[in-house]
């Protein structure tokens, strides 16, 4: 074990110790005994209650309109009375369905505030997809804006759920629809006192839906405030393990603003950004849509320290000169991105362009509520193909097809036992019991774990290949494709074949204006990989590859296209 990683087993020790900041007790859950940090919030009432502020210092920014903690409580409690007027309920369910805004943040606190159940829809969904999320939720109230009540529309949405809308009310809904800003202007009354127990429902999120339709995750009070706990302690570990880089961050003595540009809809903008920016009164800068010329300047102009995002909106980043100024990259505390199956040569790009900054990385999913691995600093500098160091609050076995456990360093499927686990996945127990197999969330993702904590995550299960009898990442292929300057984005994908049984093929979007061709590219992954990892077909175009709203490559979709 290397100096660092001595270190870092040190550092958990000492923060998870009796009497220690994120000391673990035991409880006893559905999957068993569990543990759970001793000191986190039992639920979101508590969290909101102890994250409470009212002064007049910026809390959100959205398109040059700035809300300070005084606005935005003012808001929260206006939206709680009226939901309590209209006889909300704990338990009672709330669906959002609005793009990245303040009010969308309010709404979200608020329902969570009396002890209601949130579930953001996916707001990039088209109606259909809107309207299937809607019929499984029974929502009590559907709080969305114009363009998402026009794809659901209006006549769809069932007589009990009343509808909460952010802008101008059509004449043709008045009847049905309650103005955001008429609510928020009537007069606030009194609030219940509610207490939700830690195993009570708080929070749906939909998967991200990207070979079939999205399941609705169903997840406990404890399971999301041991989640945000959760994050707490990773900053901690690095913090603690990053000398250098936290006395930089101290010497700037910035107040720390975080550029949101992933959907609030799915875990990683709702728990690693908004949930902790209420938690810590951290400002929350949102972009109308993703831009990276736009995000360069709003980084600018509102000093932003912070930025987490898919590992396409970090690569186009880079790729921006007006990012590697003074004022942009040098105010930069942090740069955070997902942890599966990264591209090597984004992960040299990052750590050469940012060499001060603490860059992190985290693995988790919907159905743990963000929990698996996280690292960053300088554990993730000398381990930069890892996807983090395992939460205490997770247990990891890593299980072959017929379910043996296997030796560590043995690639297998990543399952994981926690307190932070989805309770169900809602209205659907088959796909439960499939995904939570004796307390065992069975991830779909390939990896291993190593003897210092360290999880690694080679693909997703479906995606290996097995050409002749050899299983092939699909993420390996893809990483040495990216490596090539030319290439931007890269699929590779399996398909049947006569001799091999299955023939590793490749879709690749380069930058625009350039050429490269096919045979060129099938030269440079010989160069780096073994010849039969190599695609026998490589597709080269100019266009984006398509992608679903949490960055994911749709790769059913990019294989109908390929063979049309």
């Amino acid at each position: 074990m290397n100096a660092i990683a001595e270190q870092a087993a040190a550092v958990q020790a000492q923060l998870t110790a009796p009497g220690a900041p994120f000391e673990l007790a035991s409880v006893d859950t559905e999957q068993g005994a569990c543990k759970v940090y001793k000191n986190a919030p039992t639920n979101l009432v508590e969290v909101i209650r102890q994250a409470r502020r009212d002064d007049d210092e910026c809390f959100m920014v959205y398109q040059g309109d700035r809300w300070s903690f005084r606005r935005f409580y003012a808001h929260v409690d206006a939206l709680a009375s009226w939901m309590y007027g209209q006889g909300i309920e704990p338990g009672d369910r709330i669906a959002i369905a609005m793009r990245n805004r303040p009010e969308w943040v309010a709404v979200f606190i608020a329902a969570a505030r009396l002890g209601a159940v949130p579930a953001p829809l996916n707001s990039f969904g088209l109606g259909e997809e809107l309207r299937d999320a809607l019929d499984g939720l029974d929502a009590a109230v559907l709080a969305c804006d114009t363009d998402r009540l026009s794809r659901i529309e209006t006549h769809t949405i069932a007589e009990q759920t009343r509808i909460l809308l952010v802008g101008p009310v059509p004449e043709h809904d008045g009847y049905r629809c309650n103005g955001y800003d008429d609510v928020i202007s009537r007069p606030v009354g009194a609030l219940p006192d509610v207490n939700p127990a830690p195993e009570d429902p708080a929070l749906i999120l939909f998967t991200s839906g990207a070979t079939s339709r999205a399941k609705a995750v169903l997840s406990s009070q404890r399971a999301v405030c041991q989640a945000l706990f959760n994050i707490d302690y990773i900053s901690a570990v690095s913090a603690m393990t990053s000398p250098e880089a936290l006395a930089r961050v101290q010497k700037m003595a910035r107040p720390p603003v975080i550029l949101t540009a992933v959907p609030l809809f799915h875990v990683s903008g709702l728990h690693a950004q908004l949930l902790t920016a209420v938690r810590t009164g951290r400002r929350l800068v949102f972009m109308h849509k993703w831009d990276p010329k736009t995000a360069v300047e709003l980084m600018a102009r509102e000093q932003v320290t912070q930025f987490n995002g898919a590992p396409s909106m970090v690569m186009q980043l880079l790729r921006e000169p007006e990012f590697h100024t003074e004022a942009v990259k040098g105010g930069l505390a942090g740069l955070g991105f997902g942890g599966a199956g990264l591209p090597q040569g984004l992960i040299d790009e990052v750590l050469d362009a940012l060499p001060e900054q603490l860059v992190g990385i985290g693995y988790g999913m919907t159905e743990s509520n963000g929990v698996g691995a996280g690292i960053s600093g300088d554990i993730f500098r000398l381990h930069p193909t890892a996807s983090g160091l395992r939460s205490p609050l997770v247990e990891i076995q890593v299980r072959a097809p017929d379910g043996t456990v296997l030796p560590q360093g043995e690639d297998g499927e990543i399952c994981l036992r926690s307190v932070t686990l989805m309770s169900e996945y809602l209205g659907n127990p088959g796909d439960t019991a499939e995904a939570l197999r004796d307390g065992w969330l069975h991830t779909g993702d390939l990896g291993h774990l190593d003897e210092q904590g360290l999880v690694y995550i080679v693909d997703r299960l479906k995606d290996v290949i097995n050409r002749a009898g050899e299983n092939i990442a699909a993420a390996e292929v893809e990483s040495c494709l990216l490596r090539h300057p030319l290439v931007r984005e890269a699929a590779v994908l399996g398909v049947p074949d006569e001799e091999t049984g299955e023939a590793v093929v490749a879709v690749v979007a380069i930058q625009p204006g350039e050429e490269l061709e096919e045979a060129e590219l099938q030269a440079f992954v010989g160069e780096h990989l073994a010849s039969y990892k190599v695609p026998s077909m490589i597709s080269v175009q100019q266009d984006k590859l398509p992608r679903n709203p949490a960055g994911k490559l749709l790769k059913q979709q990019i294989k109908k296209q390929l063979f049309l």
